[in-house]
């Protein structure tokens, strides 16, 4: 979708600031916001994509308001609300109020296998690459009001494919609950001044991974 969060070659919010020696957690809650998250995937039966369009399908001004971790806290709690799993009740006062489901647990001597596993997206396919190293396309202009993985600033602009990754999951489908539907997964590499014109560097170069329906011959 074209949101708040989709601020990629955006002007407007300054410099990236790199903190120095950066915790990965700068409070215990966000320590917590992350366990949960983690945990709650499993009775809540939601995929990794499912996840993000829930953080990222806020209005601008909550989106823009919020901290890293404030964002995936109201994510989780969407999540667990249309699933039944909290009520806006305790949301509001902390407490439980609901009688507790018997939902699948992770418990805490899996996390550290379920961790390293992670969730490989690579599928197998019969169908060949559309497209091979070197080919000239141009990523489409596209506005879907759901997930995808397309940045807006590549929209509309022409690149070259520089690798292959093989068949993967297609996110737009697999956030929505209609099946991973996989498709081919290219790198495809932009010349800085292709996506910002006499302002762009012409020795950048950005690479951004997109499935082939994202595509077009250029």
């Amino acid at each position: 979708m074209d949101g708040a969060h989709d601020m990629g070659g955006a002007f407007g919010f300054g410099a990236v600031q790199p903190e120095p020696n950066e915790p990965v957690f700068h409070a215990e809650w966000e320590r917590r916001t992350f366990a949960m998250t983690l945990a709650m995937a499993r009775p809540g039966q939601w995929n990794i994509d499912a996840s993000r369009f829930a953080r990222e399908n806020r209005p601008a001004v909550e989106y823009l308001g919020k901290s890293y971790f404030q964002i995936w806290l109201v994510g989780i709690e969407r999540l667990m609300a249309e699933r039944g799993l909290v009520s806006p009740e305790e949301i509001e006062t902390s407490q439980v109020l609901l009688p507790r489901k018997d939902v699948p647990v992770l418990k805490a001597g899996h996390v550290a296998a379920m961790l390293r596993k992670g969730g490989p997206t690579l599928r197998s396919t019969d169908l060949p690459a559309r497209f091979a190293i070197g080919d000239r396309v141009r990523a489409r202009v596209m506005h879907p009001p759901t997930h995808t993985r397309l940045p807006q600033y590549v929209r509309g602009h022409v690149g070259v494919i520089e690798r292959l990754h093989g068949a993967h999951v297609f996110p737009d489908s697999h956030a929505m609950g209609q099946g991973e539907q996989p498709q081919w997964l290219y790198t495809v590499a932009f010349d800085g001044r292709e996506l910002w014109g006499d302002d762009g560097d012409a020795s950048a170069t950005v690479s951004v991974d997109a499935w082939d329906s994202y595509l077009e011959p250029a």
